[in-house]
């Protein structure tokens, strides 16, 4: 597991680390993923031209069909470009 390995790496032995941080550390290197505990699929980014789109319909629901995604997603984006919370990307 990545989250393993970067502990290891970080608290090796002898490090100068503190006690709890370096029992944390020891901890999770005897994790174990769950069987049945589902791995999350690598995220989609927005590109320029999915902004320009969303921007162009103007309608998440419209839009979602388009860009193949969820109308919940389309829509929290037009939100933060209309905010400014993200800034549509130009061409």
């Amino acid at each position: 597991m990545p989250a393993q390995q970067l502990a290891a790496h970080l608290y090796y032995d002898g490090c100068l680390a503190l006690a709890h941080t370096r029992a944390n550390a020891e901890s999770i290197q005897g994790w174990v993923r769950p069987a049945d505990m589902r791995i999350a699929p690598p995220r989609r980014r927005w590109t320029v031209q999915d902004d320009q789109e969303l921007l162009r319909l103007d309608d998440p629901a419209a839009v979602a069909t388009t860009l193949d995604r969820t109308e919940q997603s389309c829509a929290m984006r037009l939100w933060r470009i209309r905010s400014g919370r993200v800034v549509a990307l130009p061409q």
